[in-house]
């Protein structure tokens, strides 16, 4: 009953600490990160829908609140020496929020708020020009644009030259193939539009018969109102692309990046990979708990293909950086509010 579980989520939500959002444009919203934006989900927190932002005219934190409990999404948009000054001004206004996909230094700040930190996977940066795609073990990558090239395959930036239909149809037709087909996950991703955001860019491939058979977008990454580096965000293939297709596709946006002297690309968060001990006071229960999702088959094959995702990204030999949950009590019905909000159930 749909309509009833909304009706008891606004009495919980109406329930929640209240904290004071700021009325942030999207113009707005923008300019910051244009200027604080360095890291994989600051551009998504800034045009995703049905987040709220606590901060001001100099910075923001983007959060969303679910059965009466508020989830911050990722690091402060603000300048490095001004974030700890707004984790804790949002974490005394809120009464102890979640913090969800975030670096190592909002951990150290949080952790001496007295929050237990827990990894909550790992997110694979290539760092340019001095990654590249030679040697024995990049091997398979290089393989997979060879043979997408002899088949006669073709690969392009798209210029907002394809036609949104049937970008649409390439969607329509990636959802078909998914574990679950109803909806898409929410928070730690935002959902598909046909159309480009401002400052993204997409990289599409095409069979030998001209048909669109894969995309790639990517949200860009800023410092001091220059684009530093691209993190992806979207990606759609035909049920029945070869495996090469994603793979090729991948390198060749890379290339390009390279090439245009863009110094990192990231591949966005591997959820529940490698969620060893945080080297922060943490929740062994938790930790204990995201190994055992990850290692499930039923998970694996009913929920989200983690293993999957996380074996296409280390094709990639990127550096694997640590990402972080933060949480003061850990309970179980925090922890529902959070797989609510990302639709993970």
């Amino acid at each position: 009953m749909p309509s009833l579980r909304i009706y008891f989520d606004n009495i919980l939500e109406g329930a929640s600490p209240k904290v004071e959002r700021r009325a942030l444009t999207h113009v707005e919203r923008l300019a910051l990160v244009r200027r604080h934006g360095g890291f994989s989900l600051a551009y998504s927190t800034a045009v995703q829908s049905k987040l709220s932002y606590f901060g001001d005219a100099d910075g923001y934190i983007a959060f969303a609140t679910k059965m009466k409990h508020h989830f911050a999404l990722g690091d402060p948009v603000a300048a490095p020496d001004r974030r700890p000054d707004y984790i804790r001004r949002f974490v005394e206004s809120a009464g102890g929020p979640w913090f969800v996909q975030i670096g190592e230094q909002t951990a150290q700040v949080l952790a001496g708020l007295g929050y237990k930190i827990n990894r909550l996977g790992i997110d694979t940066r290539l760092v340019l020009p001095d990654h590249d795609f030679s040697g024995k073990r990049n091997e398979t990558v290089r393989y997979s644009e060879r043979w997408l090239l002899k088949k006669g395959f073709s690969f392009e930036e798209d210029k907002r030259t394809i036609h949104l239909d049937e970008i649409s149809r390439l969607s329509q037709n990636w959802r078909g193939d998914r574990i679950v087909k109803r909806w898409e996950m929410g928070f730690l991703n935002r959902p598909f539009y046909d159309q480009l955001g401002t400052d993204m860019r997409r990289f599409v491939l095409h069979g030998p018969d001209g048909d669109l058979v894969a995309l790639l977008d990517f949200d860009p990454m800023f410092a001091d109102g220059k684009v530093i580096g691209y993190t992806t965000a979207f990606k759609r293939k035909h049920i029945d692309a070869s495996p090469h297709a994603e793979i090729g596709l991948t390198k060749f946006a890379v290339d390009r990046f390279r090439d245009e002297g863009i110094s990192v690309v990231t591949l966005g968060l591997s959820p529940l990979v490698d969620v060893g001990p945080s080297g922060f006071a943490e929740s062994e229960f938790w930790r204990n708990t995201f190994q055992r999702a990850y290692d499930s088959p039923w998970v694996n094959r009913r929920r989200f293909n983690l293993q999957g995702q996380a074996a296409f990204k280390r094709r990639f030999h990127g550096a694997e950086e640590p990402v972080y949950i933060a949480f003061r009590e850990g309970t179980y019905i925090e922890m529902l509010g959070l797989l609510r909000l990302v639709k993970a159930i």
